[in-house]
């Protein structure tokens, strides 16, 4: 029983510092002798647990997702309408990448390992469910289709994701992830041009209604040519 529990501690403790290591060097600027000189195991007890650097890399994706897994979860929680609930669901991966490195790493190791399962497959089709509801219950505009405005949360979270990993390598202070995001979801909802009557052909007209279940915030309507 003991020795089950020592393994179990070493096992997390080399997917805590595995995560470390890919989220800061990337797969192939990873090694397991790294890994086991940051754990203080040797090589033999890596490979007991994880027998390539490949499968290693796997258990770290798995943590990852399953961190966000349980986030999603939580988000869903409560009287929300659907277009708050992506919003807030936006905004709690941006926590989790600020404060987990397991995220970061899975969201890094998906993008190097071509065959990896994608970190937003965890968490995308919950954001695709809800804007469809939201479409449907009128929270979005007619011109604002939910495949378009899930592009939009997948652009959104990448983004927050590179400005994470540009700022956090630098020693100098930077602004919280989760506060830009919000300011963007402020100036996507509430739009960012105004309806004058006199829009060139082509340009996008973006028009805003507010929603009730957002508060201080508006629906908009993103897509619609100009007449």
């Amino acid at each position: 029983m003991v020795k089950q529990e020592r393994a179990m501690r070493t096992r997390a403790a080399l997917v805590k510092a595995a995560a470390a290591e890919f989220d800061r060097a990337g797969y192939e600027g990873t090694s397991l002798s790294r890994i086991s000189k940051s754990v203080g195991v040797s090589i033999g007890a890596v490979t007991f647990h994880f027998a390539s650097k490949s499968e290693l890399a796997d258990a770290v994706q798995e943590a990852g997702r399953s961190v966000t897994r349980t986030a999603v979860e939580g988000v869903g929680a409560g009287s929300r309408s659907a277009l708050r609930v992506v919003v807030d669901l936006t905004l709690v991966l941006a926590r989790l990448m600020e404060r987990e490195p397991s995220v970061r790493a899975a969201i890094r190791l998906s993008r190097e390992r071509p065959d990896a399962v994608p970190w937003s497959e965890v968490w995308l089709p919950t954001v695709r469910m809800l804007l469809d509801e939201a479409y449907e219950t009128g929270q979005l505009r007619a011109a604002a289709l939910p495949a378009d405005v899930t592009t939009l949360v997948e652009y959104l979270t990448s983004g927050a994701e590179a400005y994470l990993r540009s700022r956090m390598s630098s020693d100098v202070a930077f602004e919280s992830a989760v506060a830009q995001l919000k300011r963007l979801w402020h100036v996507a909802l509430a739009g960012v041009a105004v309806d004058t009557g006199a829009n060139e052909p082509g340009c996008p007209t973006l028009v805003t209604t507010v929603d009730p279940g957002v508060a201080g915030s508006s629906a908009v309507a993103l897509g619609e040519d100009c007449q």
